[in-house]
């Protein structure tokens, strides 16, 4: 079973729509996702919001902080955010994948409620797209192969 960590500065919005859309593409089949955050901030209601407009349920997620997983053998190491890439702790995983991309944080625009909407949506079409790339390209060969 492989291990999949997903890691933000507070494991607030984009951590918790990138675990959200890698459940979903991943549609239950033999990957632990886990999300966490250098900090924890709690889950923003605008990602909470934005991820239920598309069919995708994040409210039992929780904010978790990286080193409640340190006792977890990663595959791949996901940062989200240049923050939680530079300041990211060791975390011991043998032979894990890093990958890195700086997603559009919408927790920092400020204005009206249709503009702090506009900049959640933005981000999450950003984030889902990326991974279900990520879940093509890494993931599914790892279940053809299982399926025949």
């Amino acid at each position: 079973m492989k291990n999949i960590l997903v890691l933000c500065t507070g494991n607030s919005c984009r951590s918790q729509m990138a675990h959200g859309y890698l459940n979903h593409f991943l549609d239950n089949r033999s990957v632990n996702v886990y999300s966490a955050g250098i900090e924890t901030h709690g889950l923003n209601p605008g990602a909470l919001a934005i991820m239920k407009e598309d069919g995708i349920d994040i409210s039992h997620h929780t904010s978790n902080h990286v080193d409640e997983y340190e006792d977890v053998n990663f595959d791949y190491i996901i940062t989200v955010c240049d923050h939680a890439n530079e300041n990211c702790p060791f975390i011991p995983s043998k032979n894990a994948l890093r990958l890195h991309h700086n997603f559009f944080d919408p927790s920092k625009v400020t204005g009206t409620e249709e503009e702090k909407h506009v900049a959640f949506l933005k981000a999450r079409e950003e984030i889902k797209g990326y991974f279900k790339d990520f879940v093509e390209e890494y993931l599914e060969f790892d279940f053809l192969l299982k399926e025949n």
